[in-house]
């Protein structure tokens, strides 16, 4: 690939961007954010679209979060709003399926257009775990997605796999299966917020605290590192050793 195509390339990808983030937040009146009444207005609006055609809405969201994925690269926000617009067990199916199509839709292009740059930036940094990931990759990026991918940010856990020449069907199954703990608990989380916002009147961050909807997702949550932690201890930092 030339030079010059990369940069049109580059340049086509944020003006995309751009044009993607403008109408996300176009709609939203900035200096309102801290009114509590004006999150109670926007659930109103949300449950009200939602309602109005559910099977509709979810491919809209399915459309939206593939194209969030692809273009930002990650998508805790979009864990968060599926659990308020489609509650905990909905929501978990349409965000993990919509992310995981977006994730592989990334690393195709990143392997397809940056594969050698990647490979350059990231081969001596992560060569360590080649190794480890060429015994049974499915396995190992399962288990990576698990864990949440060591910290390592999600746009950068998309394309890593590039440099493992991972199989797109093992990224994307590995994804798939891997991303189902954590993201329900996210849901769950949007599901508790979305119940709050509707149940109260007024915003105390101790009364959303005190919330089990939302105090017993955080705890879970934080348990669910702890094991990640063991299990990727456990799994990678034995294997090197």
């Amino acid at each position: 690939m030339t030079k010059k195509f990369k940069i049109i390339l580059g340049i086509s990808y944020l003006l995309i961007l751009f044009a993607f983030l403008y109408l996300i937040f176009s709609e939203i009146e900035f200096n309102r954010l801290d009114e509590f009444p004006y999150y109670k207005e926007l659930q109103v609006r949300l449950d009200h679209f939602v309602g109005n055609n559910l099977i509709l809405n979810l491919f809209i969201f399915f459309g939206f979060a593939v194209i969030w994925v692809s273009l930002l690269g990650f998508g805790s926000p979009l864990l968060i709003l599926s659990g308020i617009l489609f509650g905990k067990w909905l929501g978990t199916l349409v965000s993990t399926i919509s992310i995981t199509c977006g994730a592989l839709i990334l690393y195709s292009l990143a392997n397809l257009f940056f594969k050698d740059l990647i490979k350059q930036i990231l081969v001596e940094r992560f060569k360590i775990y080649i190794e480890i990931f060429n015994k049974n990759e499915f396995y190992y990026f399962f288990i990576f997605r698990l864990v949440g991918g060591f910290g390592i940010p999600f746009f950068l856990q998309n394309t890593l796999p590039i440099i493992f020449n991972m199989k797109k069907y093992n990224y994307f199954f590995g994804s798939l299966l891997g991303f189902i703990p954590s993201f329900f608990i996210l849901n769950t989380i949007g599901s508790g917020i979305n119940n709050f916002i509707q149940q109260s009147d007024n915003f105390r961050l101790i009364n959303l605290i005190s919330d089990k909807e939302i105090y017993l997702p955080i705890l879970f949550f934080l348990i669910f590192l702890l094991i990640s932690f063991i299990i990727k201890k456990k799994i990678f930092y034995d294997q090197k050793n």
